[in-house]
């Protein structure tokens, strides 16, 4: 039986042959692929500004310089994300300040960030955990009344939806990831969405060198940038995965009903909440019911493993990383993520799979958790 991973990105000939050809073009680095590619995000996101960029992560990292985020400064996020919604925050020079998750939908608890607040607060980074969008309405009512940006970390959240709009489409600063195991892909990548054109020229600096470039050939520099800029190849591998957005989309739910239709509830897991609105099922998570297991996670994985089934760990909690502790966090100040960061287990889910993967997925999770139930 061949080995099933918990994602694989789906590339079709098209595709490939229209790398070829900007290899046989002479021209990798940015130029008309990634200026195509930048039209149809913006087309998408209701005619915004979107600069792409090499990764998620320089998303969040320019946000944070488009508001003037400074040493001292604090910013509210959650525990339970990928390390980098935090890293930026530290590189920055700013302090990061976790707020625990509603355990229900593993989202930042928005009835927890009030009392986190200082004066020192400045911005709100939510992150979409599994493409599932935080409640827009609500963030943005409280960043309204204490005058914060908002980040919307939707690294995991593009194809995803807020009540009828898309996620990017309306909002504040809108960082994307079209990383390799991302609902859509450029191999690696991401992409910035801007509140207003009057940031563009800024964005443009920040993300290559700080350069501006004159038509007699002259150039000037007055803010240190980075290299953060996307290549034309992995724009033409955008091109072809956004033509296939809405079918990848609705195939992830397809397939996402499955798992809830085969899925023995009875082994006591923890289920994301059904959600076939918003949600564009970016990964399908369970929760183990550690307390009743006589092995931990790593083996529940292993013993998935052996039986050629993949499974992912996103994420373990931020602030339980030697960085965070030494920045004075500790166990027991986040106890929601701490417990759903300890249990939690992604299961495969990508278009490319059928309904007897998620069958196999679902009977092999029976089995391995019948076998060490105390």
């Amino acid at each position: 039986m061949d080995f099933l991973p918990f994602t694989r990105p789906s590339l079709d000939e098209q595709t490939i042959a229209e790398v070829g050809d900007v290899l046989r073009s002479g021209w990798l680095t940015s130029g008309p692929k990634v200026q195509a590619f930048e039209a149809q995000l913006s087309a998408l996101m209701n005619g915004r500004v979107v600069r792409s960029l090499n990764s998620g992560t320089a998303a969040l990292e320019i946000a944070l310089r488009l508001i003037d985020i400074q040493p001292g400064d604090e910013v509210i996020t959650t525990p339970l994300s990928w390390v980098a919604t935090a890293n930026v925050v530290v590189l920055a020079g700013a302090k990061p300040v976790f707020v625990d998750i509603d355990p229900v939908t593993r989202n930042i608890d928005l009835d927890r960030i009030e009392a986190a607040i200082t004066p020192r607060t400045r911005a709100i980074i939510a992150v979409d955990l599994a493409g599932l969008p935080v409640d827009r309405d609500r963030l943005y009512t409280i960043a309204k009344q204490y005058n914060l940006r908002i980040i919307e970390d939707a690294a995991q959240s593009f194809g995803a939806t807020w009540k009828g709009r898309a996620i990017g489409s309306f909002g504040d600063l809108v960082a994307f990831s079209f990383h390799a195991n991302k609902n859509i892909t450029t191999g690696e990548g991401g992409c910035l969405v801007l509140p207003d054109a009057s940031l563009t020229g800024l964005c443009e600096k920040l993300r290559l060198q700080g350069v501006v470039r004159q038509p007699d050939g002259s150039m000037e520099v007055d803010v240190a940038g980075g290299k953060f800029n996307l290549t034309d190849i992995a724009a033409a591998i955008g091109l072809g995965q956004l033509r296939h957005l809405d079918a990848f989309t609705a195939r992830r739910r397809e397939l996402a009903r499955h798992y809830f239709d085969h899925f023995d509830r009875s082994l006591g897991c923890e289920l994301p909440p059904e959600n076939f609105t918003d949600s564009n099922w970016h990964m399908f998570q369970i929760v183990l019911p550690l307390e009743r297991m006589s092995i931990a996670r790593g083996e529940f994985i292993a013993r998935m493993k052996a039986r050629d089934i993949g499974i992912g760990v996103h994420y373990p909690p931020i602030h339980l990383f030697q960085l965070y502790r030494e920045l004075g966090f500790s166990a027991g100040q986040f106890p929601h993520a701490e417990r759903v960061g300890a249990g939690i287990a992604t299961l495969p889910l990508f278009p490319a799979m059928s309904e007897a993967d998620v069958e196999r997925v679902c009977a092999a999770c029976a089995e391995v958790l019948n076998e060490v139930m105390q």
